[in-house]
Formats: structure tokens, sequence, C-alpha cells
């Protein structure tokens, strides 16, 4: 199954796809979450599902360290029953504690600078977020 996972953040959301055999994933982008207009965000990832034949979606759930769910990862889940909703495919949540801290990890030695390991961070958590849900 082609799955597309999803690190959704208040100002950047970044986004991960597997092959069709879930054996690789791979960086797909991260797109601007514009507060004034968060259906660009929509539109945005309603696009990319029908680009890259996605057939089911991963969103992370920034849950505590406690395994409560805080208000992110209730803005979180609002954000993927909306995908649902609107594509009709399958969302599955994952618990995505320490995937940014991951994501650091492999861009602290990376040479990139600053900003461009900020335009990919988000981006490889959603990596991250995809390699836990298919137990990679």
């Amino acid at each position: 199954m082609r799955y597309m996972a999803i690190d959704y953040g208040l100002k950047r959301i970044g986004l991960a796809l597997c092959d069709g055999g879930e054996i690789i994933v791979s960086p797909l982008c991260q797109i601007e979450n514009v507060t004034s207009n968060r259906q660009l965000a929509f539109d945005s990832i309603l696009t990319l599902i029908r680009e890259h034949a996605i057939e089911a979606l991963v969103v992370g759930l920034p849950v505590n360290m406690d395994g409560t769910m805080g208000e992110q990862a209730r803005i979180s889940r609002n954000f993927g029953l909306k995908l649902a909703e609107l594509t009709g495919l399958a969302v599955h949540f994952q618990d995505e504690r320490l995937s940014s801290k991951s994501a650091d990890r492999l861009l602290a030695d990376s040479g990139l600078t600053r900003k461009s390991k900020k335009a990919r961070r988000d981006m490889l958590a959603a990596c991250e977020i995809l390699k836990d849900f298919l137990g990679k």
C-alpha cells in the first residue's frame, strides 16, 4: 500500500511517502501552513495525494511523554480527520514522540546551514513517523 505520512505543524507540514511495497520511505516535501488560509494546506496535500496515487495516510500525533494527548495532538487529530473526510482515505494516527529529535540527529552532522536544516526537518520527521508506522 502506498502511504503518505504527515508531520503537522502550525507553521510547516512535513510530508513523506513510501513505495507500494512499503519498503522505501522517502521525504516528499514541506509545505507552509498559512494561518490566515488553512485551506491552502489541504489543497496542496490533496494535489499530492492524487499525483502520487496515495492509498492511505499516516498522521503523526505529538503525544506527551507521559502518554497523554495535549492541545497539539488534538489539533493534529482534527487535521487528520478533516483529511479523511476530504479524501475518503483511511487515516492512521501514529505516536510521533521524538520524531523531530530523530530528524535533528540525522541533520546534525550534515554540514547544512541552519536554514537548510530547518527546510528539511519536518520532511525527515514525517519519514520517521512513517518508518515507525511500518515497523522499520
